[in-house]
């Protein structure tokens, strides 16, 4: 009798390892159209971009000649390039400094109890839905020298407008401005997710101790909300130092080079020069620059993650 039973159970193991042999075999084939999208939209136009860069193809021909390291070399030794990577830079790291700020005091304000509380925050995220270009032009007829509505204010106080889209001093900060405006929903959205994943107990604990409200937000919110730091801080880089429509819509990267950025100055050499070969070289320096920031800022926010 116990060797028949012995003689089922292991019938049924082999018949329930069999089984999970089977479903992990198409676990894994399931992966494999998402496999092949990655492979055919990211890897492949990857390393194509890497390849045109040692060429000098005009982005149209059929033919072209390699060229080694020239579009490297042209790269460090082009007089503007200064200039574009410091705008990817403010226009990377202010705008995510800028919408972590205000998106968390936006969040902190309307996780309170208030009547107005929904309309608010429909407010506050509606720019995000509107496109980034159509966003710029809006901001454009705010800002311009003829008739804009900026300027009809000035004038009422003095005799002539201010061309500030024209200003170098000045318009890489606006670009800035207009892109933490749009996309601060976003950040005030996930800090308001964090802040209501936080149990009550710990205010209330941290209160019976006498702590402040500074210190409540120091020593219990902070900490609870790194994961919602960390999300917020990485997007808003990778967004920002790549960020081309609200530039495009705003100044065209003009006065010059007064106001590109590597994406825009990556357009306007292929499209514009139709030097393609340089626009990849300049491409991947685009990828280099956002890849060591954005992973540099997750491994440091993830380990503060961990400590806290």
């Amino acid at each position: 009798m116990d060797t028949e039973v012995r003689t089922q159970i292991q019938f049924v193991k082999k018949g329930l390892r069999r089984k999970k042999i089977s479903s992990t075999v198409w676990l894994n084939v399931m992966y494999l159209p998402a496999l092949l999208l990655f492979i055919v939209f990211i890897f492949y136009p990857f390393f194509k971009g890497l390849q045109i860069s040692f060429t000098n193809w005009d982005g149209f021909s059929q033919t072209y000649d390699w060229i080694g390291l020239d579009n490297y070399k042209r790269m460090l030794h082009d007089p503007n390039i200064g200039t574009i990577i410091k705008n990817t830079l403010i226009y990377g790291i202010g705008s995510t400094l800028f919408q972590n700020i205000i998106g968390l005091a936006y969040a902190l304000l309307l996780n309170r109890e208030m009547k107005t509380r929904g309309i608010t925050r429909t407010i506050i995220y509606l720019p995000v839905i509107i496109s980034p270009l159509i966003m710029g032009y809006i901001w454009y007829f705010f800002f311009q020298y003829d008739g804009g509505a900026l300027n009809d204010i000035i004038l009422l106080f003095r005799n002539t407008p201010l061309n500030i889209l024209a200003d170098p001093q000045w318009n890489v900060w606006i670009i800035m401005f207009v892109n933490t405006y749009q996309y601060l929903g976003i950040a005030m959205v996930i800090y308001l997710a964090g802040l209501q994943t936080i149990p009550r107990d710990f205010y209330e604990a941290a209160q019976i101790d006498g702590a402040s409200s500074w210190q409540r937000f120091k020593h219990v919110t902070l900490p609870m909300l790194m994961p919602s730091i960390t999300i917020n801080i990485v997007l808003n880089l990778v967004g920002g130092l790549k960020l081309f429509d609200v530039i495009i819509s705003l100044t065209k990267g003009g006065p010059g080079y007064a106001s590109q950025s590597l994406s825009t100055v990556m357009y306007k050499y292929y499209f514009a020069s139709m030097d393609a070969g340089y626009a990849a070289a300049l491409g991947n320096l685009m990828f280099v620059l956002i890849s060591v920031i954005s992973i540099t800022a997750l491994i440091y926010l993830r380990r503060k993650e961990i400590a806290g």
